[in-house]
């Protein structure tokens, strides 16, 4: 999702919900304490410099139970950091702390914002050497396939 994706269905909610992976939902105390622009700059394992770019969001849960962030709270932070810090219309990555920081995209499902997982990816295939995934075949469909080309009719012999 991209920034202007989210302030776009910020406008129209009347409270903000995140959604994990596993089903389970940010508390509603949390807060956003970071909204920010991360720069990646790298050369990947086939030695091809590359450049990544993500609007960075931090989710955080304190004892502050009575807090609840409001749409047009987040809207006015998003609006902000994109002026002061000029980010253009990037993806949005969340930070979230569960046993770890994790890392995670987001979607939309029109009443929470879901917590999507990354995940990690050669960008290099072709130059390190990695081999083509190999189709994975059941035994069951190899079984049909021998018996439908070798049948008596099958004109194979």
């Amino acid at each position: 999702m991209k920034l202007s994706e989210i302030k776009s269905k910020l406008k129209a909610l009347d409270s903000i919900a995140f959604q994990l992976p596993n089903g389970d939902l940010v508390p509603r105390h949390f807060h956003v304490t970071e909204v920010g622009k991360i720069s990646k700059h790298f050369i990947d394992c086939g030695g091809t410099v590359r450049t990544e770019n993500v609007a960075n969001f931090q989710l955080w849960e304190a004892d502050d139970y009575d807090h609840r962030l409001h749409p047009e709270k987040l809207l006015s932070i998003i609006e902000l950091s994109e002026k002061v810090l000029q980010i253009e219309d990037l993806d949005i990555e969340v930070e979230y702390q569960g046993e770890t920081i994790g890392k995670y995209g987001l979607d939309f499902d029109g009443k929470h914002f879901l917590l999507t997982t990354k995940l990690t990816d050669c960008l290099a295939k072709d130059k390190c050497g990695i081999p083509e995934a190999k189709p994975k075949l059941k035994l069951s469909e190899l079984q049909d396939q021998a018996a439908s080309c070798c049948g008596p009719d099958s004109g194979c012999c």
